[in-house]
C-alpha cells in the first residue's frame, strides 16, 4: 500500500473491516522489551504472550484498557509456564477478552493466513466460482474468472465438477471443494467435468495466483437511459483498482447515472475506502481518525474524481466499517443519495501484526468520524431514504443473488426512481455542475 510523504501513520497500514483486513509490518521492539523478557525469549510460547501484550500496551485505542490493570495482566501472563503454543494462545485470548473489544483479537497461524489471503484479494487456485445447483444438487461452475487457468482451459459456466483429483464431489460442501482446489502456485490439479451434450471429460490445470474480483459492474439499459450498476463486495487490496476500471468502462459507455451496491459489504482496508471515495469526490473531507492520545488525522478528496454523474448508494445492516466510511463521505458531501437500512455501526480502526511464530493479532488503534463529525459507532448511518426489506424479499435476494440490481430488487428499483426524478439537480448545495440529464422527469 502507498504511504504519504509526511510522517508515517499507523493508519496507513490499518484495516477497519468486519471481515478483517490487512497486514501491518511486524513491529520492532525496543531495548526495554528485550531486557525485560530476555528469559522469556528462551521459551517461545511465553515470548508470543508478551509480544501480544506489548503491542496492545503500545497501540490500543483506550488508554485505560477498559479500566483493567494491564500491567498486572502482564505479570500474571508471564508468571505461568506454557508447555505448548496452544496454551499460550488460550492465555492471550483470555487476556484480550478483558478489553471487551471483539475487534482486538488473536489469530493462530491458520487464522492469520486466512486473513491475509482474504485481504490481499488473491488466492492460489484455478480461478472458478462454484455453487451447488439447487435443482440437481451438483457442484457446478458459476464462472471462470478472467485470465485464469480455468478460463484458458475452456471451463464454462454450467460445467458440473464430478471429481477433484479423483475425489467425488457428490454431497461435498463448497468450502471443502475450495480447500481441494486451492494449493501451491505451480502445482497441478485434475478435474473431472461433465457438460451438457458432451458428457464427462478430464481437465488438468496448473494452479496460479488469481486476483479475486471484489467489484462487479454491469451496464443496464433502463428505457432510453443507461445506468452503471457497481457491486462492491469488500475492500480488498485490489478493490480500488477494480473500482477504477469499472467506473472508466462505464463512463466510456456514457452512462447517465450510477448505482453503487454496498449491501452486505463487511469492510476491509482503510486505504481502499479512501481511494474509492476519491474516485467519486473532487472536494471535501472523507474521514477523520483519532488515536488514544487525541491525535487527529483528516483525510480529504484530492481533485481526482473520475465522474460527476448522479450516484445512488445501496446499504443495509451488514454494510460495515470501510463501507460506512465510503457511505458517510458520499452522504455528508451530498455526492450521493443513500438508500436502504441503517448500516452496521463500526467506527473503529485496527492494525494487524504478524507474530514470530506465524500467528497474528489485530488491535483497535483509532476511532473514526464522518466528515460532519458524526460518531456512528454502534449507531450506524441512517440512509437518506430508509427502506427495509421484508423477510420474504431478503430471502428471495439471498437465495437468488442474480436478482440483485434488477427490477425485482426493491432497493435498486427505488434507486432508479431517484435517478429518474433527477434528485441531484434539486440539491443546491451540490458542488458538481452537470449537463442536462436524460433522467429528468418529462
Amino acid at each position: 500500500m502507498k504511504q504519504s510523504a509526511k510522517r508515517y501513520s499507523p493508519l496507513r497500514s490499518a484495516f477497519i473491516g468486519g471481515a478483517m483486513a490487512t497486514t501491518a509490518a511486524l513491529s520492532v521492539f525496543g531495548p526495554v522489551w528485550c531486557r525485560e523478557v530476555k528469559a522469556a525469549l528462551q521459551d517461545s510460547p511465553k515470548a508470543i504472550v508478551d509480544q501480544v501484550w506489548q503491542l496492545v500496551n503500545r497501540e490500543y485505542v483506550d488508554g485505560s484498557f477498559n479500566n483493567q490493570d494491564w500491567l498486572n495482566a502482564r505479570k500474571t501472563l508471564l508468571s505461568k509456564n506454557y508447555t505448548s503454543r496452544e496454551q499460550a494462545y488460550t492465555a492471550v485470548r483470555q487476556a484480550l477478552k478483558r478489553l471487551e473489544d471483539p475487534y482486538t483479537r488473536f489469530m493462530d497461524p491458520q487464522e492469520y493466513q486466512t486473513l491475509t489471503s482474504q485481504t490481499s484479494g488473491e488466492v492460489s487456485g484455478i480461478g472458478i466460482r462454484m455453487e451447488v445447483n439447487k435443482a440437481t444438487g451438483l457442484l457446478t461452475v458459476v464462472e471462470a474468472l478472467e485470465n485464469s487457468p480455468a478460463l484458458k482451459a475452456g471451463i464454462k459456466e454450467g460445467d458440473v465438477i464430478v471429481a477433484i483429483d479423483g475425489k467425488p464431489t457428490k454431497n461435498m460442501e463448497i468450502e471443502d471443494a475450495s480447500k481441494l482446489i486451492r494449493g501451491k502456485v505451480g502445482s497441478s490439479i485434475n478435474l473431472r467435468l461433465e457438460r451438457l451434450l458432451q458428457g464427462k471429460f478430464d481437465v488438468k490445470l496448473t494452479r496460479a495466483t488469481i486476483e479475486v474480483p471484489t467489484v462487479r459492474y454491469t451496464l443496464k439499459k433502463e428505457g432510453n437511459r443507461k445506468v452503471g450498476y457497481i457491486r462492491l463486495r469488500e475492500f480488498s487490496a485490489h478493490a480500488a483498482e477494480q473500482m477504477e476500471r469499472a467506473i472508466r468502462k462505464l463512463n466510456a459507455s456514457n452512462v447517465d447515472g450510477f448505482v453503487m451496491d454496498l449491501r452486505g459489504n463487511p469492510g476491509g482496508l482503510l486505504n481502499a475506502s479512501i481511494e474509492i471515495a476519491r474516485m467519486w469526490l473532487d472536494e471535501g473531507s472523507i474521514v477523520r481518525t483519532e488515536d488514544r492520545k487525541g491525535g487527529s488525522e483528516l483525510t480529504k478528496a484530492n481533485k481526482t474524481a473520475l465522474t460527476n454523474r448522479p450516484l445512488v448508494v445501496l446499504v443495509d445492516g451488514n454494510s460495515a466499517s470501510a463501507s460506512e466510511i465510503l457511505t458517510g463521505a458520499l452522504k455528508d458531501n451530498k455526492r450521493a443519495t443513500v438508500i436502504g437500512s441503517k448500516t452496521f455501526g463500526k467506527a473503529l480502526v485496527q492494525s494487524v501484526h504478524e507474530l514470530t511464530d506465524g500467528s497474528g493479532v489485530a488491535i483497535t488503534i483509532a476511532h473514526y468520524y464522518t466528515p460532519q463529525g458524526t460518531d456512528i459507532n454502534k449507531k450506524g448511518i441512517t440512509p437518506d431514504i430508509e427502506m427495509d426489506l421484508t423477510v420474504s424479499q431478503r430471502r428471495q435476494l439471498a437465495t437468488n443473488p442474480r436478482l440483485l440490481g434488477t427490477n425485482k430488487d426493491p432497493h435498486y428499483s427505488r434507486a432508479l426512481s431517484i435517478l429518474s426524478n433527477n434528485y441531484f439537480a434539486s440539491q443546491e448545495q451540490n458542488q458538481y455542475s452537470r449537463k442536462p440529464s436524460p433522467f429528468r422527469t418529462r
